[in-house]
Parts: structure tokens; sequence; C-alpha cells
């Protein structure tokens, strides 16, 4: 099913984008751009466009793409959800300060190993070059099978594949319908602070045992399990993965979600944070131990469905602003 947008250049289908949904990749790469100088966003919606996933047999790739979602909205006001914006300002809560970091556009690429999606990864950057500049650049891998680098399992209470779509996909027939919203966040661990703590008081920190992710009972009211519980504060399909180097490491949260304010309230719900969660943010020690997360960075991204450009976007919308996740339809 289709739903044309003249006005933008786009047509777009309410299929939505397989990256999304693709478990089991052992590699991935998220590359954040911001547009040129002087080049306006309808070129970098075309190039962006553009791009095509590799199509073979084995090693195969999933590329999900987005924009700003101000961007999105200028050029496709139809197919975003109202209540959906970029991180566009500094968040000041709980003593601290989290600037904003939102970028222009976001390439995911996750594939079956590295050698691929670093590939894939160098010749997008290649073609978004005369339109965008690499802002940030993080590569993932698992760790263990299902767990993060603090050594619990993530994801516990994840929605399983049969639930995902109807937690993660805009529903129709809503504006923005087949796509999704992405909350994406960069957390460095404070290994050492951490790890010397002890299971016991990490344990309470997560609110789960360590080794088979069972809920503490009764569960710490300051816990991260407490503090981000889907039941009160709405469902996130969460796609998260270890990054970075023996010296500096951490988690990225990759969590999509039907609905703006639930991929907020989750972002401002993240451990010691209280109220909101944008940007950039200095964490300290918990009441009850030490933080697992030393620092992080965050950009909210909508999502569209699949979709590919069938004539020029007209000259008349140039409107840069959020980020948003989609994946480029196919001839």
């Amino acid at each position: 099913m289709a739903a044309s947008t003249p006005a933008a250049g786009l047509s777009l289908s309410f299929t939505p984008q397989a990256g999304i949904f693709a478990l089991g990749t052992a590699s991935h790469t998220y590359l954040e751009l911001d547009i040129r100088d002087g080049v306006d966003a309808r070129s970098l919606v075309a190039a962006v466009a553009g791009l095509r996933e590799p199509r073979t047999t084995m090693g195969g790739v999933n590329l999900v793409a987005g924009f700003r979602p101000e961007t999105w909205r200028a050029l496709a006001p139809d197919h975003i959800p109202p209540d959906v914006t970029g991180f566009n300002r500094d968040i000041d809560g709980a003593g601290l300060t989290m600037p904003a970091m939102q970028h222009d556009a976001v390439l995911w690429i996750s594939g079956s190993a590295y050698d691929v999606v670093f590939d894939v990864a160098r010749e997008s950057i290649a073609a978004l070059h005369p339109v965008a500049v690499v802002a940030e650049e993080t590569s993932s891998w698992p760790y263990h099978h299902d767990r993060d680098l603090t050594g619990f399992i993530d994801g516990t209470e994840n929605p399983t594949l049969i639930e995902a779509a109807d937690v993660a996909l805009v529903p129709p027939p809503g504006p923005g319908a087949g796509g999704s919203i992405l909350l994406l966040q960069r957390w460095i661990h404070s290994a050492g602070a951490w790890e010397g703590a002890g299971i016991p008081r990490q344990e309470q920190v997560i609110g789960r045992r360590k080794p088979d992710s069972a809920e503490l009972d009764p569960q710490p009211d300051d816990s991260h399990v407490a503090r981000t519980d889907q039941d009160r504060f709405g469902e996130i399909f969460r796609r998260n993965m270890p990054f970075g180097t023996v010296t500096n490491h951490g988690t990225m949260f990759v969590g999509f979600s039907s609905h703006g304010g639930r991929a907020r309230r989750q972002a401002g719900r993240a451990d010691v944070l209280h109220e909101s969660g944008d940007g950039r943010v200095l964490l300290r020690a918990r009441d009850r131990g030490p933080a697992a997360l030393l620092a992080g960075a965050a950009l909210v991204a909508a999502i569209p469905c699949a979709w590919r450009q069938t004539h020029p976007i007209p000259a008349e919308f140039h409107a840069l602003g959020a980020t948003r996740r989609f994946q480029p339809g196919t001839d």
C-alpha cells in the first residue's frame, strides 16, 4: 500500500524498515551526520534515498536511516506524528545539564560480520560526502550473547518479535503510520567504580540478580528496573549493543517507539536523571552505590516507513530540523 507525497517528491509505503527487527546481527555501526553549509535539506534527503543495501545471499547488511524530525516534517508533514521533536535544547535537572546533541541524519548499519558493515559504512559516507559530514561514528558488537558491559543480561523485558511491531511502529491511520521513533543514547561506563562495588551492590543498583536476571523482591525504589519500568512509562523495543574499546566503552541504547512522548519518558528515567534526558550528561554516583554509567549522549529520530524518491523534491522544501530513522525503499 503506497501513500504518495507529491509535494515532497517522495513515495512512501506502510512497509516498516526491516532492519529494525533484524535480530542476531553481530556487528553494528551508527553514523550521525550533519548537513554541509550551503546544502539544503532536500539534497540531503535525496542523497540518503539513493543509498541501497547490498543484495547478497550471504553476509547481508541492514541499513536503517533517518532524519532530524523537523526536516522530515517539512518535507512530508503528513508522515510524522505531531509529538516528535529533536533534541534541540539543553536540559537541566537533578543538578545536571545535558547539552543538546542533535544531528541532521543517522544511518544504522548492521550485519553478520564487521567487514561487510565496514564496507557499507565507507560506501555510504562516500556517497553522502557532497551533502553531509560525519559528526559521530560508533561501532558495536554483542558481548557474551545477551549481556551488556555491566555483566548483566540486557533486554530481559524487551518485547518479543511477535509483540515488537505493536510497540515500535506508529499505527495506522495516523501520521507516520508504518514508521517508528528512535531514541539513540550512547552511555559510557564508569567501569572501575562499577566493578569495584561488588555483585551485591550492583544487583541493588540494577534491581536484578546478575546470574539469571531475576528481579529483586523487594525491588529498590531507586533501582534501574524501578526507574525504567515499561509498565509505568510505556514499552520500547530495544536493540541495545555494547560499544567501544577496552579502556573506553559502554552501551548504545537503541530504542524504537510508536510514540514520541514514550521515548522521551524513557530517556528521562535513565538511572540517575529525574525528569528528562536530552543530550549529553555526566552522572553522579547513586545513593545506593556507584553508577554503572559515567556519561551519555542522546538523540531522537523519527523513522519513516520504507520510501523512495520518485521525482526531484521542489526547491521550496528547504527546512532543517530533528533526527528521524528510515530505510530507503528499493526499485
